[in-house]
């Protein structure tokens, strides 16, 4: 029997229906093939959130080091795409600004005068259209803060974002990548180049000069601005999804904003900004009721394993008082667990109150529906609300 003929229902999986509503499908394979073989993929899809776990913590059967990792094809060789010692060289130099304490020190008064000044300047129209122009810059100015990246417009850094994300997405469906990606990434490289050039700043890439080379240097940049920039625009426009759509949940949160944070847990337990992560097999091995191949492409999917009724009764409500929300793996795990998951929640939290204090009366523009989207990277593609400008 082909490994088609064993696993049916990823064989009759689409990449199509994974970005366009892919839960009921998840939920599907999970538990009848919680380690499918989907020839659209060409790898397999792990759904299940123990397996998940596995993949994701043993870098010495699965790793992100092969030639076809999507990213290192579009920005080159990081912390991203490399494992053991030399992801270690990689991370360290970026480690420090990101620790829980130093994150509430270093950065929440930046996120709070930023998420003001935006807020500030859409008031007065009553209407907005969120995730463009409110979350992208948000997340722009926090990760170029961070950096220490000058010389840049927000404009510019999302162009490059968009156009890098769009080419990481076309290579994951199998479509070849045009050479837009790699005149994003080089203007990119080039403001990090100036960055450091200018050595009598105290940036975070000129600190990270000092240990890695320029190129190094530049593709942990493009890596740290992608998941900065990914992250936060889908963690707030997702979470405010959920919140607009749920009246009763929202009034949960309205009423004490300490359940933000578990608002912002299950949103990103029902939908992480990204998606999918990738792993190559580096030997013959098994993986639940599959046999894995030398050279495999291993998917886990984060969307599937965070729905995972095992570990989350109801997976598919909104519940923000959920008390193992935070069991989620939207930053996924192991040794590549994003470097800035406390930035990006701090940046979420703020977000997301001063919207809810400061727009009366938000809700989502009843004229524009709006769902989630993407096989890779899911959020809204537009988040139109609307807010009483009288009051």
């Amino acid at each position: 029997m082909s490994v088609v003929d064993s696993f049916p229902l990823g064989a009759a999986t689409t990449l199509t229906e994974l970005a366009r509503d892919p839960h009921p499908r998840l939920a599907l394979l999970r538990a009848h093939e919680p380690v499918s073989w989907l020839p659209e993929l060409g790898g397999w899809l792990v759904t299940r959130r123990d397996l998940a776990l596995h993949v994701m913590r043993d870098a010495a059967t699965f790793t992100v080091d092969d030639p076809r990792f999507s990213t290192a094809q579009v920005v080159g060789e990081s912390m991203l795409s490399l494992d053991g010692e030399q992801h270690t060289r990689h991370r360290e130099p970026f480690n420090a600004p990101f620790r829980p304490r130093q994150v509430r020190d270093g950065f929440a008064a930046f996120i709070e005068q930023e998420t003001d000044r935006l807020i500030t300047a859409l008031r007065p129209a009553g209407a907005a259209e969120l995730r463009r122009a409110f979350a992208g810059p948000l997340a722009v100015a926090v990760v170029t803060e961070a950096l220490g990246l000058v010389g840049t417009g927000t404009d510019a850094v999302l162009s490059w974002y968009d156009t890098i994300v769009q080419s990481v997405s076309d290579i994951t469906a199998g479509v070849e990548a045009g050479p837009a990606g790699a005149a994003a990434y080089a203007e990119l490289r080039a403001a990090v180049e100036d960055t450091v050039a200018d050595r009598g700043s105290s940036s975070l890439l000129v600190s990270a000069a000092g240990r890695l080379t320029l190129p190094e240097v530049a593709s942990n940049a493009a890596v740290m601005m992608f998941g900065g920039i990914e992250t936060v625009e889908a963690m707030i426009s997702n979470a405010l999804l959920h919140l607009l759509r749920d009246p009763d949940q929202l009034a949960l949160v309205r009423g004490d904003f300490e359940l933000l944070d578990g608002a912002i847990e299950e949103s990103l337990r029902l939908e992480p900004g990204a998606a999918v992560v990738d792993r190559y097999a580096l030997c013959d091995t098994a993986l639940g009721p599959a046999m894995i191949r030398k050279g495999d492409l291993v998917t886990v999917s984060l969307a599937g394993a965070n729905r995972d009724p095992a570990v989350f009764p109801d997976p598919d409500r909104f519940d923000v008082r959920r008390t193992n929300a935070r069991l989620q793996l939207a930053f996924a795990h192991g040794p590549h667990h994003c470097i800035a998951a406390h930035l990006a929640r701090l940046e979420t939290r703020i977000a997301l109150q001063r919207l809810l204090e400061r727009l009366p009366a938000l809700r989502l523009d009843p004229d524009r529906s709006t769902a989630p989207y993407g096989l890779v990277f899911r959020k809204p593609p537009a988040l139109h609300v609307q807010w009483d400008r009288h009051l």
